[in-house]
């Protein structure tokens, strides 16, 4: 399996996406700072991911989601999630 998924930055709410054919692997390395494009921006929690048995499909998967398309279709399949985090956070302020 190889999969697409989504991590998010609490801090400011901003999502990183990526792919990988390891995800736990791949996780660790962002949570340890080994991926240049995340390093700075730690820590991120997982909110998405998608399997697919093909790499082509994983990658094409990946490149939509990075477009404004795929970005709302995440907010809107994450919609309650993010409110209820959104929420959350602001009782802790």
């Amino acid at each position: 399996m190889k999969y697409s998924y989504v991590l998010l930055r609490e801090k400011d709410g901003e999502f990183y996406i990526g792919s990988t054919g390891d995800f736990g692997e791949r996780f660790q390395q962002h949570n340890k700072g080994r991926v240049r494009s995340t390093a700075h921006r730690r820590p991120r929690s997982l909110i998405y991911y998608e399997g697919c048995l093909s790499a082509d499909d994983t990658a094409r998967r990946e490149r939509y989601l990075k477009t404004g398309r795929g970005g709302r279709y995440l907010k809107q399949r994450l919609a309650s999630w993010l409110t209820e985090i959104r929420s959350n956070k602001l009782e802790r302020h």
